[in-house]
């Protein structure tokens, strides 16, 4: 199925990704397109006043199937994508979530396959660079792939990585590279939710979550989130860095993440992702 722009986008979630996704959406004279937002319940007449009469703000998710989006984005975590995910796509309405380290766990990828049958599940690329190049060298002779995260100490603090790591590690940290992870992409995803978004991704354009491997670490020499790519296969190898600053009103994710959706709908930077997910099945 090639990509056909939309004419009616939905949002799950009203928080700083989607207020870049709207502002990205303005920028590009195309806001008209975005039908609706779906918030938590006691939430929706606040977030109705902020919205002004510019979209729809819903609290129930027969409301959003309502508005007849051709595509949802999900911008509210992994558990909208558990919670809203199989229903969006058995409506025959595409999903793009921004929470890509759900597919991570087999129930909620299971439900997703066994739900499209009439409609696509896309990722967006435009928040990794390099995820072309591995696009391509999956029929190239792709062998092996590392996507390795590095943050400043004071980022991990609140984080399972932050227990992990014994006294004599926490004092290396602000010091040298820790790394304290090191195992597949689905491992990281799954232990690590709020920051393997991009592992997951990565993995899922390239060898798939159990044959990609995600490093994770501590490094006080980082002027911000850093991500490394690094592919090797029978057409050579490459390796692609991104300092990907946080954003301003989330620190929990990227500044990019919003605008990488936006650009996702819009101008097609995406690639599907069910047919990887039926084949890590099969």
């Amino acid at each position: 199925m090639p990509w056909t722009t939309p004419s009616r986008i939905a949002v799950i979630g009203y928080g700083a990704i989607t207020d870049e996704i709207v502002r990205c959406l303005e920028m590009r004279g195309q806001l008209e397109a975005l039908a609706c937002v779906l918030v938590r319940g006691g939430r929706r007449n606040e977030l109705a006043q902020k919205a002004g009469a510019r979209f729809c703000v819903v609290d129930a998710l027969a409301d959003l199937l309502a508005c007849r989006p051709q595509i949802v984005i999900e911008a509210a975590g992994h558990a909208a994508v558990a919670d809203f995910g199989a229903a969006i796509l058995a409506s025959g309405c595409d999903l793009l979530p921004a929470s890509v380290g759900a597919l991570a766990d087999s129930a909620i990828a299971k439900s997703l396959v066994t739900a499209a049958r009439a409609a696509e599940l896309w990722i967006a690329s435009g928040a990794v660079a390099g995820i072309d190049g591995l696009l391509a060298a999956r029929t190239a002779g792709l062998k092996s792939v590392t996507y390795t995260s590095l943050k400043g100490p004071h980022a991990w603090k609140g984080t399972p990585a932050h227990d992990l790591l014994d006294e004599s590690a926490k004092e290396r940290t602000k010091t040298e590279r820790v790394i304290f992870f090191s195992g597949s992409a689905r491992q990281a995803a799954l232990e690590y939710p709020q920051n393997a978004n991009v592992g997951a991704t990565v993995a899922l354009a390239s060898l798939g979550l159990d044959r990609t491997r995600v490093e994770l670490g501590s490094d006080p020499n980082v002027a911000g989130p850093l991500g490394i790519i690094e592919a090797d296969g029978e057409f050579g190898r490459f390796r692609f860095e991104a300092l990907a600053l946080a954003s301003p009103s989330n620190p929990k994710t990227s500044a990019l993440t919003g605008h990488s959706l936006a650009a996702a709908v819009c101008d097609g930077m995406c690639f599907r992702a069910l047919d990887r997910l039926r084949a890590l099945r099969s």
